[in-house]
């Protein structure tokens, strides 16, 4: 199969599945002599992992990483970079049912129409287990990006019907991770984690909205249009598990603004930077970073495994009650938000050293 690769000069391929041995990546293009700190990536991949919370999966896996290339001494050496990530807590059994049947909103019927057989254990490769490899490379692109003073911040800004009121400048983005939804409001926060076990213990599940803020990028950042950067970022969040939309700046919202009230009027500040009045663009203009925020939202869909009966069919195409059996996330959006962050870390990255590169 093909798609298991992203970027270009900074490029990483992901391998392995839900049940199997491990999973891991490759990172190649990884500029030598970045400081990387083992402890670093292991905290990023404690954000993402599961069993972190009440509100999350009770799979209990560690993901602890091992580098089995590319670093030594505490430094990248330029050469390929290959983590893996043991599978540790895998329970195939649960899946048994799935052999012959097809989930309601998963892959099971699609890929196995396009490669006439799949791995029914936690959906194989489609599962976002494999989301714990990104994460991976992701905390490795933020060290890169930190050298150029570029930071990227991610929190939870909807849960169901429960959202936060106010964009990311008026919010305490410090508050972030002191709660375990993610949200940067407290009383939000209870809000929305009230509402996920409630609609937990009724056996369903919730989507909800990951924002993100990429904060001292640079402008110049983007290849014109093919590769815009808002293009690429849109890829890179379409690309994660459970993604149903994606829209930068004033994205939606601006549809309902005149030309007037949408234009970022150009000023600079007291030591002379360009800067515009207001931020409509996302930082992004003609597929090109302007040196604002950028700044977008992607939505998530509910978990497609409910633990109430649905109504299905199998391989003969027959009809079949299938209760769902394994352990779930009644909603996936606070372990998203290290995999937005990352996923943007891995594009800016990609862009970081493409523009390096057209200077020389």
């Amino acid at each position: 199969m093909a798609g298991n690769s992203f970027g270009q000069l900074f490029r990483i391929t992901t391998f392995g599945e839900s049940h199997g041995p491990a999973i891991g990546v490759v990172i190649d293009g990884c500029p030598a002599g970045l400081e990387i700190d083992e402890s670093y990536i292991q905290a990023e991949m404690d954000r993402r992992r599961p069993g972190q919370s009440a509100i999350t999966t009770q799979r209990k896996e560690s993901d602890t990483i091992r580098i089995l290339s590319g670093i030594y001494g505490g430094r990248t050496l330029g050469t390929p970079v290959a983590i893996t990530i043991s599978n540790e807590d895998a329970k195939s059994q649960d899946y048994n049912q799935l052999i012959d049947t097809y989930r309601p909103s998963h892959a099971d019927y699609t890929w196995e129409a396009k490669y006439g057989m799949r791995d029914h254990r936690g959906g194989g490769r489609s599962s976002a287990r494999e989301t714990a490899a990104r994460v991976a490379a992701g905390a490795i692109a933020k060290v890169l990006l930190k050298e150029s003073g570029i930071d990227i911040v991610g929190y939870v800004s909807s849960i169901g019907h429960i959202a936060l009121d106010g964009d990311h400048t008026k919010l305490d983005l410090t508050l972030t991770e002191s709660n375990m939804v993610r949200c940067p409001d407290p009383a939000i926060a209870q809000q929305m984690i009230d509402l996920i076990q409630d609609v937990r213990a009724e056996g369903d599940t919730l989507g909800g909205t990951v924002s993100c803020v990429i904060r001292h990028c640079p402008a110049g950042l983007g290849e014109p249009v093919f590769d815009k950067l808002q293009a690429d970022l849109g890829k890179a969040m379409l690309s994660i598990n459970a993604v149903k939309g994606f829209e930068y700046g004033s994205g939606f919202a601006g549809t309902r603004l005149r030309g007037s009230q949408h234009n970022d009027t150009f000023t600079h500040d007291v030591s002379g930077k360009v800067t515009t009045q207001t931020n409509h663009s996302g930082g992004v203009q003609g597929g090109i970073s302007n040196g604002m925020d950028i700044y977008f939202n992607v939505a998530f869909k509910p978990v497609a495994t409910i633990m109430q009966d649905q109504q299905t069919i199998n391989r003969s195409g027959e009809n079949v009650t299938l209760h769902a059996k394994g352990r779930h996330d009644p909603c996936v959006v606070p372990r998203a938000v290290p995999i937005v962050e990352a996923m943007a870390a891995l594009v800016l990255a990609d862009h970081l050293l493409r523009s390096r590169l057209s200077r020389i």
